[in-house]
């Protein structure tokens, strides 16, 4: 018996952060009386009165937002970090470590409309997004203590989101966090080793082989990746090489935000529901130093496995062990394909 991807248990390496995931296509068909989550409702008004978020409403902490028309930026009232956190630390035997952590945390409204999510949005509003993520990417990375930017949005209820209006939010800190800082190592030892960047060359495996890849543009790949640990887990990756918003041209703006917008719309056909997510944009820290290596990208991390009901848990093995999947990378990217 010959081994085969598509039939066999194995491991996939995921170059990108040196881990591993497990394949178990097998199980795919194994039935399922697991819990069920409910369907989020559907219709929403352009405009609730009582939403936090919504044009000329007061949020939580008491502030009145604008009459704004557009996006709308603002900072977090309940944020995780904190600007005016003094500087100090902890250690005792060189085993329980503390130190301070600053930063900035901040919500982006995408659009005045409490029903307008990506996909409901046009390129040119979702251009808008885009213009003001690179702004506040510059804005904050300019600070002196702030070594990385992390923008991000969970969409959905069951993705913990707190307010349905359609919004994303920027934590900006002082040093580089775990996953950023995993990407970052497997990149430059790659950059250094071979003079070239790991996505850009993982991206011509990608675009040559075409079984993964989920819709494409001029400037962008929308792709399920090879070591993909989420059911229809993707990720966005620049054609060209550069590290971060700021070196973007207008016309790989517009073709990201056509990226964004095709690939969610692509999403919400899946299972017929507005998809949930968490998605995040990894680029170049802004610590002052070189990093030649980091390659553009950003990730979609969706939870739904079988139906909109239904959702992957990361238990047990995942939590003791790796991660682990049942559909393969190219079942997910084939299923996707299809709704384009």
């Amino acid at each position: 018996m010959a081994f085969d991807l598509a039939e066999h248990p194995h491991r996939r390496y995921n170059a990108l952060t040196g881990e591993w995931v497990l394949v178990s296509p097998h199980r795919a068909k194994r039935p399922w009386q697991g819990q069920q989550e409910e369907v989020e409702k559907e219709t929403r008004p352009a405009y609730d009165p009582k939403c936090y978020l919504c044009p000329g409403n007061e949020r939580a902490g008491g502030e009145k937002n604008p009459p704004y028309t557009e996006t709308f930026v603002f900072n977090n009232d309940f944020g995780a970090l904190q600007e005016n956190t003094p500087t100090g630390s902890f250690e005792k035997s060189g085993l329980l470590k503390a130190e301070s952590e600053r930063g900035i945390c901040k919500v982006i409204c995408f659009s005045p409309r409490h029903d307008l999510t990506l996909p409901d949005m046009a390129v040119a509003d979702i251009r808008k997004v885009v213009d003001l993520w690179q702004n506040e990417y510059e804005e904050l990375g300019k600070l002196d203590f702030i070594n990385y930017v992390q923008i991000f949005e969970n969409k959905g209820i069951i993705m913990g989101c707190s307010n349905p209006h359609p919004h994303g939010q920027i934590w900006a800190q002082s040093s580089i966090p775990v996953e950023p800082a995993k990407e970052l190592v497997q990149q430059q030892n790659y950059y250094s080793a071979n003079n070239r960047s790991l996505l850009h060359d993982y991206l011509a495996i990608e675009l040559e082989e075409k079984k993964r890849i989920v819709v494409e543009n001029e400037h962008f790949v929308a792709l399920v990746p090879f070591w993909a640990v989420w059911p229809f887990e993707t990720m966005i990756v620049s054609k060209r090489h550069f590290g971060n918003l700021s070196e973007m041209t207008e016309a790989e703006k517009d073709a990201y935000a056509d990226s964004i917008k095709k690939l969610t719309t692509v999403y919400d056909k899946v299972f017929n529901v507005s998809f949930p997510y968490s998605a995040g944009i990894h680029q170049t820290p802004t610590d002052g130093q070189e990093h030649p290596g980091w390659h553009f990208h950003m990730h979609f991390y969706p939870p739904l496995l079988r139906s909109a009901t239904v959702k992957k848990f990361m238990v047990g093995y995942e939590m003791l062990g790796n991660p682990q999947r049942d559909i393969t990378p190219e079942t997910a990217a084939d299923r996707l394909r299809s709704l384009v």
